[in-house]
């Protein structure tokens, strides 16, 4: 399988990194594509090679999307690419997942408007449905709050793609509450 992280400057490392981390060791293809190019760095000044350029992948070939948060989440609202690969995965019911401000780019899209989702503490009321919970899963869209919450987010993101067992199995090799 599959997933896109679509990585720009600004973007939390803690977030990206983690769930990166936690999805390549449960055995998905996790590309990373920097917008605008392939060197990006993130909100704390650490910088990432992402595997290729956003405008170069073909959304075709993902079966999940997954946004980390940061300062820079807002600007990736401003791809038409992007937003309409949201809309696009959210029509076939492929796996959306975003963590922080993220959830902020569903929620412009109307992805959010019947559904069940949380976001960065302080932006409750830029959701329709907002949910104090660290994660919230509702159908085929994953969020979450933020960089503490990572692995947790990363584990359900696996939980929905592999199932229950596999994520427990990391959760324990990860030494994860």
């Amino acid at each position: 399988m599959n997933i896109l992280v679509p990585l720009i400057n600004g973007f939390e490392e803690i977030e990206a990194i983690a769930t990166v981390d936690v999805l390549r060791r449960a055995g998905f293809n996790v590309v990373l594509a920097g917008m605008p190019g392939t060197m990006i760095t993130g909100n704390r000044g650490v910088k990432v090679i992402a595997d290729m350029k956003f405008d170069d992948i073909n959304p075709k070939d993902f079966q999940a999307l997954v946004l980390p948060g940061g300062q820079g989440s807002p600007k990736m609202g401003k791809s038409v690419k992007l937003m309409g690969m949201l809309r696009d995965f959210n029509d076939k019911d492929k796996l959306i997942a975003a963590i922080c401000f993220s959830p902020m780019l569903l929620a412009k899209e109307g992805l959010l408007d019947n559904r069940r989702a949380t976001v960065y503490p302080g932006n409750e009321k830029k959701l329709p449905k907002p949910r104090g919970e660290r994660v919230v899963v509702d159908g085929n869209i994953i969020t979450s709050q933020g960089p503490g919450t990572a692995m947790e987010f990363a584990l359900k993101i696996v939980e929905a793609l592999a199932g229950r067992s596999r994520a427990e199995s990391l959760r324990k090799g990860l030494v994860c509450r």
